[in-house]
């Protein structure tokens, strides 16, 4: 089978398309041929050296759609050519709050990812394709769209009729938030540099949209406009510092990365405002689930763009220059 493999650190322009061959399957995994495949920031940090314990060559993929080629003898509840789409958090463990810290890792390395034909899974990881969604929009989901849910909702806990802030749209996960909420009938307010990406997103149905470039001052801005029940950031930095200014009082900021690094912050608004800071990553298989079951409602997820498999370095570098708007996908088949 072909297979996008990393050889070596420095970039995506070390990626190349290799033969390798169909990997086998335990008696508790599927094989799934995979049609579709989604980038994450993950596998761009990862050509880059920007994570632990790599170990070279690897498939990089996290996100993945396609149908059912082989399965193991223990699997009951799915047949050869079912459409899937695969959960890329794998030994999440028992606990529902939080996921096990020596166990849980992520398909795309170690363990050989979904930039190829075909790739092996644990069968809990496999879940039936949503009927309306097609094969490049299935693959969009999963790391984004868990990462996403549990932010919103599980740690979150965003109801309908609130306010929630979602800075830096465009990415895939924010783009999923911006989805959730408004899907549940909350307020949303996104911030972003770009005024293209913010039109994007009012398409989506973004009550308010601020350029946080030309309004530095944006926490006075929504202090004057509306009460922010929930903050939802992966910028951390100065932007995690503005939200707790931003903020109501007894609201929630969760942060689920540190793309503008550390933050210093102040202490006062913190406890005199009664303010929850939660950290969250990835997702549980009970968020994984509960997800999914939004697109079997009608959802839609946000599709940047769609390469072809050669094409696979134009789909990192457009992910690099920080141009998309929701998720980039590569397509297999």
């Amino acid at each position: 089978m072909r297979a996008l493999r990393l050889h070596e650190i420095g970039g995506p322009q070390h990626l190349r398309i290799d033969e390798v061959a169909v990997p086998p399957i335990t008696e508790s995994e599927a094989l799934v041929r995979i049609r579709a495949a989604a980038l994450n920031h993950r596998d761009l940090f990862i050509t880059q050296g920007l994570y632990p314990k790599i170990a070279l060559p690897v498939t990089l993929g996290s996100d993945g759609a396609g149908e059912v080629a082989r399965l193991g003898a223990l699997v009951a509840d799915l047949a050869v050519g079912d459409e899937v789409v695969i959960d890329p958090m794998l030994e999440w463990g028992d606990n529902p709050r939080v996921w096990d810290a020596a166990e849980a890792t992520i398909l795309g390395m170690p363990h050989a990812g979904t930039f190829a034909e075909y790739a092996a899974v644990p069968i809990d990881n496999v879940y039936r394709k949503p009927p309306p969604l097609s094969m490049d929009e299935a693959a969009a989901i999963p790391l984004a769209g868990l990462t996403a849910y549990r932010a919103v909702f599980t740690r979150g806990a965003l109801q309908p009729g609130e306010t929630v802030l979602i800075t830096g749209v465009g990415g895939g996960v924010q783009t999923f938030v911006l989805l959730f909420a408004k899907h549940i009938g909350a307020q949303a307010i996104v911030t972003s540099s770009s005024d293209e990406k913010l039109k994007r997103a009012r398409a989506l149905g973004a009550d308010l949209a601020i350029n946080y470039a030309t309004n530095p001052d944006w926490p006075k801005l929504l202090r004057a406009t509306a009460p922010i029940d929930l903050i939802v950031d992966s910028s951390g930095g100065e932007t995690l510092r503005k939200s707790l200014d931003a903020i109501r009082p007894g609201g929630r900021i969760v942060v689920y990365g540190g793309t503008n690094g550390d933050a210093t912050i102040k202490m006062f608004p913190l406890f005199w405002k009664h303010v929850a800071i939660l950290g969250t990553s990835m997702g549980s298989p009970q968020d994984f689930a509960a997800m999914l079951e939004l697109f079997n409602q009608g959802l839609r997820p946000a599709v940047d763009r769609v390469f072809a498999f050669g094409d696979a370095p134009a789909a990192f570098d457009r992910l690099a220059a920080a141009h998309q708007f929701g998720k980039v996908v590569l397509r297999v088949d």
